[in-house]
């Protein structure tokens, strides 16, 4: 789900939002959107059968808190059947159930569903379809799955399902990793509201007609792409219509928007951004996912939005809040995450790319700020992972937690570009996108590692497993002096603010002022604590500034001008390096060692045993070796490479 303000606020002005969205209000809005609804688990009375396509043909009439209809399903039987089930609120009344004109007989029960049976075995594999007619007041659940309202005094109704309201207003499977892969949507409402304006109804997919039948008014909407329950929408009122032509590339498409009259004047000022947020997109990621269809806005009536397929609903009209819900068309609709635990793939992708759009719009100064706010939220409280644990997905907080599932989440996605760098990032992003097993169809975290890591030819599984499956954030001390001219002395120690994670392996970026002014931007690959570093440095080195940019989650870090330790750090010597056999340890006389350890680049221990001048490393692999002594001065780590 994605932005809503409180109900207060939006009682103040509709669209009073500021040009960048808080993604406070997003998820406070989203989990008050959940309340009573996250503890429906998932109903696996409806495992048994895929949904292919469902049509829609819905009765509504705004000023009336009550819908009918008939709802066409057709689905595949994944095992032999011979009843089949649904869900629809227990206060929805089922008139009847018809396969191909004939009455079929079902039972209604208080677990929610329709549980129908069948005229005679439906066979694995086999394709079939039932219509359900109904009708009711729907339960409107938290932020209101079916909700009658008005505005400036004319009537208004929309939808919002997610995660498991869409059952509140019609028969459907909620499974979240069965996607109804197309969907056509009948809206029939009175032609006009009492005011004598005329009623336009919203819903996924492409505008195929209007039907005036009497008094009355039938829309025909069609979506031809994947769709979970939760994302179908649908809403009425007397809208004001007006489109942007986005041009894509020779292949143009309409960003529709549908607006409350009172409000055109304010929107028409602010949707044109959404024609530059998509191109951005498109050109960091790949074209937009529904061109074949649209784009738009419904204006609903709380504040924030809901990112439902080609046509978000929206509270308001930030530029913030713009780019959030069309970051989900690509993170979220086309591709959407396969458990509510993965549900950072959604929110943090969502989050991190209103952030590049204050990159790529505003400039680095406000991208750093943003980066700024996002950590400084982050390091509010020392646990709590991104990815969430199986316990806690009924619980509505935790799972729109603004400070992990969002910020966090869009940091490490930060934190994973830096350390990937730019090319691979996008690259990997531009493969998930497009990967056939995922593509307008459900993805899991190890599902985006795999992309990443192909991508890059690297095993980034220890980046997340300490920043999205582990909890907290890292402070570091960097010490450091210039004892000689032309290089900078460097040691790099790090705490952990949980003890999940061992020790958080990050590119560490430190910016060089020098006495005439000079700087020089310089990245440590930091991956065990009290590493040393000596970069070559042309200058006079006056202070060290770490992590100017804001790209690494911490907090509370120091940078110290160090003097003896360092020095004697610099003395220690292993030799000769590389090395096949026996290697030597020239200390100085004033360090007193006390043990030594030897590890491999699996941090695998080989050796531990006290000080000795020589140790053998013929045994031992060929690769990186790291020794780490331990002396009255501290800690001292060194890297072999053995031949």
């Amino acid at each position: 789900m994605k932005a809503i303000v409180l109900p207060f606020l939006f009682l103040i002005s509709l669209f009073s939002f500021s040009q960048n969205f808080r993604t406070d209000d997003i998820s406070e809005a989203e989990a008050k959107a959940a309340t009573g609804l996250f503890t429906t688990q998932r109903n696996m009375n409806t495992g048994n059968y895929d949904i292919k396509y469902a049509r829609l043909e819905l009765n509504i009439d705004p000023t009336q808190a009550f819908i009918s209809g008939k709802v066409t399903s057709h689905f595949e039987a994944k095992e032999n059947l011979n009843a089949v089930t649904f869900e629809l609120v227990d206060n929805m009344t089922v008139s009847a159930v018809t396969q191909r004109g004939t009455p079929l007989s079902f039972t209604q029960n208080n677990n929610d569903e329709v549980v129908i049976t069948l005229p005679q075995m439906q066979n694995q594999g086999v394709l079939d379809s039932l219509s359900i007619s109904y009708s009711g007041n729907p339960i409107s659940s938290g932020f209101g799955s079916f909700e009658i309202d008005t505005h400036n005094g004319d009537p208004v109704m929309w939808t919002l399902s997610e995660p498991f309201g869409a059952k509140a207003w019609w028969p459907c499977k909620q499974d979240l990793i069965d996607k109804i892969e197309m969907l056509d949507v009948y809206i029939t409402t009175p032609r006009f509201n009492p005011s004598n304006e005329e009623y336009v109804a919203v819903s996924n997919g492409l505008e195929l007609s209007q039907t005036i039948n009497g008094n009355n008014k039938t829309t025909h909407y069609r979506h031809q792409h994947p769709i979970p329950a939760y994302l179908v929408a649908v809403a009425v009122t007397n809208y004001t219509v007006y489109s942007h032509t986005v041009a894509n590339n020779g292949n143009p498409f309409e960003i529709v928007n549908y607006i409350y009259p009172e409000d055109l004047s304010y929107a028409q000022q602010r949707t044109p951004i959404t024609v530059d947020i998509i191109n951005l997109y498109a050109d960091l990621f790949e074209p937009y996912p529904y061109a074949d269809e649209k784009y738009g806005h419904a204006e609903f009536g709380w504040g924030g939005g809901m990112e439902h397929t080609t046509v978000s609903f929206m509270g308001g009209l930030s530029r913030g809040l713009i780019a959030h819900e069309l970051g989900h068309q690509w993170f979220g609709d086309k591709v959407t995450c396969g458990s509510w635990q993965d549900i950072w793939l959604n929110e943090g992708f969502a989050t991190y790319l209103a952030g590049m759009v204050i990159e790529n719009l505003d400039g680095e100064a406000a991208f750093r700020s943003w980066k700024q706010d996002q950590i400084s939220s982050i390091t509010q409280e020392t646990d709590g992972s991104v990815y969430i644990p199986v316990q806690d997905t009924t619980s509505v907080n935790r799972i729109f937690s603004s400070r992990l599932t969002y910020n966090k989440g869009s940091m490490v996605l930060h934190m994973l570009r830096k350390k990937v760098g730019d090319a691979i990032f996008f690259q990997g992003l531009k493969d998930y996108l497009a990967d056939p097993a995922l593509a307008y169809g459900y993805a899991k975290t190890p599902d985006l590692i795999r992309n990443v890591e192909n991508a890059s030819g690297e095993d980034l599984s220890e980046f997340f497993n300490d920043w999205i499956y582990g909890e907290g954030y890292p402070r570091f001390t960097i010490t450091w002096n210039q004892a000689i001219a032309g290089s900078l002395n460097v040691k790099i120690t790090q705490f952990q603010s949980h003890p999940s994670v061992s020790y958080f392996e990050v590119p560490v970026p430190l910016r060089l002022h020098g006495t005439q002014g000079e700087t020089l931007d310089i990245v440590l690959d930091n991956t065990f604590d009290g590493q040393t570093f000596q970069p070559a440095v042309p200058f006079t080195v006056q202070s060290v500034q770490f992590d100017p940019e804001h790209d690494i989650i911490s907090k509370n870090n120091q940078v110290i001008l160090g003097t003896d330790d360092l020095a004697f750090d610099q003395q220690l010597v292993l030799y000769p390096n590389p090395a096949s056999g026996v290697i030597n340890i020239h200390k100085p006389d004033a360090l007193q060692v006390n043990q030594v350890r030897v590890y491999n680049t699996l941090g695998q221990m080989l050796y531990s045993e006290v000080y000795s001048e020589t140790i053998d490393v013929s045994k031992f692999s060929k690769g990186i070796l790291f020794f780490q002594m331990e002396t009255t001065k501290g800690v001292i780590n060194k890297t072999i490479v053995k031949e």
